[in-house]
């Protein structure tokens, strides 16, 4: 997943796992798991701890995660994922 550097916004005062700064950033895409598949935002501002990288989402985020993937808005579009077995 790659960000692009925007403003640096504290949007935490610490990360809960390292005690890094967390800053706001724009990722061009990140990738959520939801018990009814998975969902692609695409230029989203989430939190990245400076220090692990450790990733924090906005209830705002994650309600508009949950209202895609039940089909409650629409994605702007869908794309194929191929998926194999390994073995």
């Amino acid at each position: 997943m790659q960000s692009k550097k925007k403003d640096k916004k504290t949007i935490h005062d610490t990360c809960e796992y390292c005690g890094g700064t967390v800053l706001e950033r724009i990722v061009e895409r990140e990738v959520f798991r939801h018990k009814n598949g998975l969902v692609i935002l695409e230029n989203v501002p989430i939190g990245v701890c400076e220090k692990c990288g450790e990733h924090y989402y906005s209830a705002e985020v994650l309600r508009k995660v949950h209202a895609i993937a039940t089909g409650h808005t629409k994605p702007s579009r869908s794309e194929l994922i191929p998926i194999a077995k390994y073995a």
